[in-house]
């Protein structure tokens, strides 16, 4: 099959189209061929080596992939609901730049209606991770204010939708007023341009003083410190990325006095009943608002396989809003 591999550590060009022996599916694992690959942050830490592979995962990068189920573990497929020749999309921890790529079963979840593999190829790394850190994790619940940070990248954008449809008030924060109009035409309440705006003092303008209930943080860094300082009381900090840094200095008081929750999260090296567990509760609560259009993915552009390193450029560029992937 064609890959594309990380032949060094560095910049997007290091990103190479090759050929490796085709996988093979083992107990509890399907077989996909693809025809759509997520790009998602930790593919390009990968790349430059700041995300070691879990023990037991490809070495090749991809976190979701969409295409067809081609072979696979027959019995765990008909447990599963699923079967040979279905297209389906799937969470896999490597792997997933390739023209065939394996994944357990359990994290394999049918194309919802009305989608195609492109589009199904953008679910499986975003839905997964916003489900269980916002609604999971944080608790999120109808009548509760959202801030998100970073509002048009894939998380976000997701994480917009999903409160929104699900009953919350959201937040966003964004780089231009450009990305913030994006977010409110998301769903958004209301967005923050964090060049020119405080997020703390818009978060307590738009809350009468109450702060954000739910906070998810792609920053961590200095931003623990304000975020604390813009949550509600029994407001739960969601920490899923460290973009801005791994220390924070922030008053601790206040999170005793106020019954703060500060807490986090990696989905890549959960086990597999842990994310299939994610992946039923996408099934049911989830992929009806995809079927019927009040969540749909978000797609900022699309590259041929062989031009990932460009896919790179663009998510570090940070101008895309949404998602990126590549097609085989």
């Amino acid at each position: 099959m064609k890959a594309i591999e990380i032949s060094a550590y560095g910049a997007p060009e290091v990103l190479r189209l090759t050929e490796r022996a085709d996988p093979v599916a083992g107990a509890g694992e399907a077989l996909i061929r693809v025809a759509a690959s997520g790009v998602n942050r930790p593919d390009v830490l990968q790349r430059t080596g700041h995300y070691p592979v879990p023990p037991g995962a490809s070495d090749l990068p991809g976190l979701e992939v969409a295409g067809e189920i081609v072979a696979g573990d027959a019995q765990a497929l008909a447990q599963a609901g699923l079967r040979i020749g279905q297209r389906v999309c799937a969470l896999v921890a490597g792997g997933g730049y390739a023209q065939l790529c394996v994944a357990p079963v359990a994290q394999c979840l049918p194309v919802p209606d009305g989608l195609d593999d492109v589009e199904a190829a953008c679910l499986p790394e975003t839905f997964f991770t916003v489900w269980s850190n916002v609604f999971e994790r944080g608790r999120l619940q109808a009548g509760e204010t959202l801030l998100v940070q970073g509002g048009t990248s894939g998380i976000g954008v997701t994480a917009i939708q999903l409160a929104k449809a699900l009953g919350a008030r959201v937040i966003a924060t964004a780089g231009s007023d450009e990305k913030c109009s994006a977010c409110v035409q998301l769903g958004a309440d209301h967005a923050v341009n964090y060049r020119t705006q405080d997020f703390v003092a818009e978060v307590k303008a738009h809350t009468a003083g109450r702060g954000a209930d739910v906070i998810l943080d792609m920053v961590a860094g200095d931003y623990v410190a304000r975020e604390i300082d813009c949550l509600a009381d029994d407001g739960r900090l969601v920490i899923i990325a460290v973009q801005g840094g791994v220390k924070s200095d922030f008053n601790a008081g206040q999170v005793l006095r106020r019954r703060l929750t500060i807490t986090g999260s990696t989905l890549r090296p959960r086990p597999v009943a842990f994310k299939g567990a994610i992946a039923q509760a996408l099934r049911e609560k989830v992929w009806p608002l995809l079927a019927s259009g009040r969540v749909r993915p978000v797609i900022h552009s699309r590259f041929e396989a062989a031009q990932a390193a460009q896919a790179h450029r663009l998510m570090e560029s940070n101008q895309h809003v949404g998602k990126i992937v590549l097609t085989w």
